[in-house]
């Protein structure tokens, strides 16, 4: 399988499709990750898409999905854990495999949930977002997994296949858990410890772990990029969708309003273009 590319695109919605496409139109190779589906894809009906009058979210993403795909576009499915910008280029955990681009894009969409305390805090100190990136790390120990999106019960059981002790924490245990991990309803309040995570808090009472693992449907950029800048949770870009960090780019909801498809498929073109421009500079 194929571990290099110009290109990798980290969100198959509109914004990333489109860059997918315009990348591929300009013989580049790219790789753009799914994440599940897109708030898109969740719409009644969309009615103010130039020329597309009419249609589901749904369909529209079929439509948006088949063009890129017939472009030559390769989509797979998986969580991106980190980006790490290296001398030239990128390396990208997706899924624990290592891949190595020469731009990527963001276009993620939005985490509208905000941090709980000593999140931030202890991010790559116990804390992560992707058990199948850095659930090795956790072997032998307590473990919690935060399920909020349909992946997560994936992930928990395959942390326990691992050898962890798994405390999956949700509003209902999911029916494809498995029977050996310890279920407890309610929410993460709290995660504590001095230099890395001790226990996480879950209605008011402290449940002691080494490592937390809060799987989201969308992951906060800040933490998929180290040093990228944001301005009230958003993604900071110039005209050119480039971010502070060379080769990297945003498209899409990821860097804010207004958050409507029309203005995520143009971010995406604009992503591309600079992304081509980069890599034939380099």
């Amino acid at each position: 399988m194929e571990t290099k590319f110009d290109c990798v695109v980290i969100g198959a919605g509109p914004a990333g499709l489109s860059a997918a496409l315009n990348l591929r139109q300009r013989g580049k190779t790219v790789l753009t990750v799914s994440g599940g589906e897109s708030l898109l894809a969740k719409a009644e009906q969309v009615d103010n898409y130039l020329g597309l009058p009419g249609l589901t979210g749904k369909a529209m993403m079929e439509c948006f999905t088949d063009h890129a795909v017939r472009a030559g576009a390769e989509i797979r499915a998986g969580r991106v854990g980190n980006v790490m910008p290296m001398s030239g280029h990128f390396l990208v955990n997706l899924d624990g495999e290592i891949l190595e681009a020469g731009t990527v894009i963001l276009a993620c969409g939005v985490s509208r949930a905000k941090p709980v305390p000593g999140e931030a805090d202890l991010l790559g100190r116990g804390v992560s977002y992707c058990a199948t990136c850095d659930g090795m790390l956790y072997r032998g120990r307590a473990v919690a997994v935060w399920g909020l999106c349909e992946e997560a019960p994936r992930e928990a059981n395959f942390l326990a296949e691992i050898g962890c002790s798994v405390t999956y924490i949700a509003a209902k245990r999911p029916p494809e858990l498995r029977d050996d991990i310890v279920f407890l309803a309610g929410r993460i309040e709290a995660v504590t410890g001095s230099s890395v995570v001790e226990s996480v808090r879950v209605n008011g009472a402290d449940v002691s772990v080494q490592g937390l693992f809060i799987l989201r449907a969308a992951t906060p950029p800040d933490a998929l990029v180290p040093g990228l800048a944001l301005k009230d949770g958003t993604v900071v870009v110039d005209a050119e969708m480039a971010t502070n960090i060379p080769g990297l780019f945003a498209a899409g909801d990821v860097r804010g309003k207004p958050l409507q498809v029309a203005c995520a498929v143009g971010d995406g073109l604009i992503a591309a273009l600079s992304a081509v421009d980069y890599l034939d500079r380099w």
